[in-house]
C-alpha cells in the first residue's frame, strides 16, 4: 500500500514535470506537478483501456509514457477552459 502511494507521487511528479515541459511555459511547482501527472494517469490509463482495452502498470515505462500523454491532455483543456493561449 505504501510503495503504491510513494509510486503514484514518483510517476506524477516525473508526468506532470514533463508534461509541463513539453507544453511550455515551465512546471507548476512539486505539488501542481504531482498533481496534474497524477491526474493525466488516471486520464491516460482510462484512455489507454477505453482505446486499446490495455491495462498499464503504474511503474513501468508504458505507464510513464500514459501519464504523460494523459498530463498533457490535462493541461490542454484547463488552457483551452481558461482561455490561456500563451
Amino acid at each position: 500500500m505504501l510503495w503504491d502511494i510513494i509510486s503514484w507521487l514518483i510517476i506524477g511528479l516525473i508526468a506532470g514535470w514533463l508534461a509541463s515541459m513539453i507544453m511550455g511555459r515551465g512546471g507548476y511547482g512539486v505539488v501542481g506537478d504531482i498533481i496534474v501527472g497524477i491526474i493525466g494517469a488516471i486520464i491516460g490509463g482510462y484512455l489507454a483501456n477505453l482505446l486499446f482495452n490495455v491495462d498499464v502498470n503504474t511503474f513501468s515505462i508504458p505507464g510513464v509514457i500514459v501519464a504523460i500523454i494523459g498530463a498533457i491532455i490535462l493541461i490542454a483543456i484547463v488552457r483551452a477552459l481558461s482561455g490561456n493561449r500563451t
